[in-house]
């Protein structure tokens, strides 16, 4: 399996924003390198190099109620738009970012963020214990090539200098996609649940969610979906929510929650248990071990991206679109998930 997974994942020499490492066509950077050089680079700004003088800079006059009208009108029209959308992901974490990114590369799926955090990202700014450096076990490092972030190869992983890199560019990448719309400092405070199926979200600004204990009754809007995948994260303050409310509904028995920390195990089952739990919606990201009682994994983010792309699927699935857990896609399931998973490919399409 390693000697397939790498050969799929060598580097084609031209960069290609339309294939995906999941389709077993990674795409490539530069060469990694144990050790990278910088040359030093004469950073001297001159007036020919902007279109302005800094030394008599002015900006253009603007009437204040524009700059309101503008930021109002785009977001009530944005609001209109996903009111009724294919996809609505809950949590913008490492996991909830990979699925989202997926799912946009299908131009006719619409697809909702919603995130309670005015900075969306979850814990994926960072890595353990407040270090800088994330870690990523290969062969996850593919999904790295394809989005162009660089990072120090090691023999079984390798190493980002910043988790802020993988974040700010999987970002960047997915809210220019002009069927992608983050709501971010919105909390999912509910689910829409008819006849069995879940069908969407019960939104509310998250500042109003943290103060209805404080104020009266300040009721929630809603946001309707053919598909709700929820990457809560695990158990916390806004942590496993999804799962928790199916759990008061009577939808699962129980959310055990999550062992004790062991990273070959943890990441392993996380992508392979990644999954539709109810009729309408999926699980991804740590909260898949908060409702299986999985191990932990601590700092190491792999499972997270593998396990959104899986979810991506699975919605795509879902929604009648061509993906790659039926077959619809060109090829076969791409070696990332059978590694990261089960024993063979169609125990991860049932999962």
């Amino acid at each position: 399996m390693a000697t397939l997974t790498s050969s799929l994942c060598s580097k084609p020499s031209l960069f290609d924003p339309h294939k995906s490492s999941f389709h077993g066509a990674p795409i490539a950077t530069q060469s990694r390198l144990n050790q990278v050089k910088s040359t030093p680079v004469n950073l001297s700004v001159t007036s020919a190099a902007t279109p302005y003088d800094l030394r008599s800079f002015k900006f253009e006059p603007i009437k204040e109620s524009i700059v309101s009208r503008e930021m109002t009108r785009r977001y009530m029209t944005d609001m209109i738009t996903f009111a009724d959308t294919d996809v609505v992901v809950v949590g913008a974490g490492s996991a909830g970012l990979s699925c989202a990114y997926e799912l946009s590369k299908n131009p006719s799926v619409q697809v909702a963020i919603i995130e309670q955090s005015v900075s969306p990202g979850g814990g994926a700014w960072l890595g353990g214990q407040l270090f800088s450096a994330m870690v990523v076990r290969k062969p996850a490092h593919c999904f790295l090539d394809e989005l162009g972030v660089e990072y120090d190869e090691q023999d079984n992983y390798v190493v980002i200098k910043h988790a802020a890199l993988f974040t700010s560019t999987i970002m960047s990448k997915l809210l220019a996609r002009p069927n992608v719309k983050l709501f971010n400092a919105v909390a999912a405070e509910d689910l829409i649940i008819k006849e069995g199926k879940v069908g969407g979200v019960v939104t509310n600004w998250a500042l109003v969610s943290m103060n209805h204990d404080t104020q009266s009754c300040m009721d929630p809007n809603v946001m309707e979906a053919k598909v709700v995948v929820s990457s809560c994260g695990h158990d916390g303050p806004f942590g496993a929510t999804g799962v928790k409310r199916l759990r008061s509904v009577g939808m699962i028995d129980n959310v055990p929650g999550m062992k004790a920390l062991d990273m070959n195990t943890a990441e392993d089952e996380i992508v392979r248990l990644t999954r539709e739990v109810v009729p309408g919606m999926i699980v991804t990201g740590m909260e898949v071990a908060e409702i299986d009682g999985s191990p932990r994994m601590g700092p190491t983010f792999g499972a997270m991206m593998i396990s959104g792309q899986k979810a991506a699927h699975l919605a795509l699935k879902a929604l009648g679109q061509p993906n790659a857990l039926d077959g619809t896609y060109i090829g076969n399931l791409h070696p990332e998930l059978v590694l990261a998973a089960a024993d063979d490919a169609a125990a991860i399409a049932e999962a």
